[in-house]
């Protein structure tokens, strides 16, 4: 499948919603916790993915705002997963030259995650290969709010007029920066929602849910099965098919 994608046509910024952990180990008689265990290897088989076609960035919604109201065991797990997760795949990441970031609010995870996520930050600050950024203590209305609130100091402090700010101010202050919005998003789990995930970013994203597929379960084929997906759609913003076409031909 991978040889019929064309690679002059990849989407620049693919973000994934990792949903159906703990349905898949439910479903094994097991515990939440297990199937967050399990999907270490699909993180691992979509970065490598993107990172040999040259995707340039990649966003996973890695724990949200929302998931601190799960059960204190299960929290407490995914966090200490997260730390010995990064530390594990730190030479990974190191071997395929990728950049680690987040976005969301950090500050609110545990220090030693905190800890363990800058020293992986730091470690790969100079690779110039995919942008890998978990999304961690996030959600889109939190990423919004703080723009408002980033841009009303700059107000209120004289540096940015009212009539000044526009889509490329508020774009500047979400903590996705100046990366490019997202192209393709893609959803686990058999849900058909974006549950406040990068709700700017996602305005013009082409989306694309696996019906009968668990997060543990993700290879490099259903990403690739996505992007061939994305190649065979028009991608319109908002323009008729014709003006897309009278565009391209010039």
């Amino acid at each position: 499948m991978k040889e019929l994608i064309d690679t002059g046509n990849l989407p620049k910024h693919i973000a994934v919603i990792m949903d159906g952990n703990g349905r898949w180990a439910q479903n094994q008689g097991a515990a939440r916790v297990f199937g967050h265990r399990n999907a270490i290897k699909a993180v691992r088989e979509v970065t490598e993915g993107c990172a040999e076609l040259g995707v340039s960035c990649l966003t996973l919604y890695a724990f949200s705002t929302e998931n601190w109201a799960r059960p204190e065991f299960e929290v407490r797990a995914l966090m200490e997963l997260l730390v010995q997760s990064i530390g594990n795949e730190l030479p990974t990441m190191m071997k395929n030259n990728v950049k680690l970031d987040t976005i969301g609010d950090t500050g609110s995870l545990p220090r030693s995650c905190q800890n363990q996520l800058g020293k992986a930050i730091e470690a790969t600050r100079n690779n110039t290969g995919l942008n890998l950024i978990l999304a961690l203590g996030y959600s889109g209305k939190w990423d919004i709010t703080q723009a408002a609130r980033k841009i009303a100091e700059d107000v209120r402090n004289g540096i940015l007029l009212p009539e000044e700010i526009n889509e490329e101010v508020v774009a500047g202050n979400l903590s996705t920066g100046s990366r490019p919005e997202v192209d393709l998003m893609l959803r686990t789990g058999g849900d058909h929602r974006i549950s406040n995930f990068l709700l700017w970013q996602l305005a013009y994203s082409e989306l694309y849910f696996y019906e009968d597929l668990f997060w543990p379960d993700f290879r490099r084929e259903h990403l690739y099965e996505a992007i061939l997906s994305y190649q065979n759609r028009e991608r319109r913003f908002g323009k008729t098919g014709e003006q897309i076409k009278a565009n391209g031909a010039k």
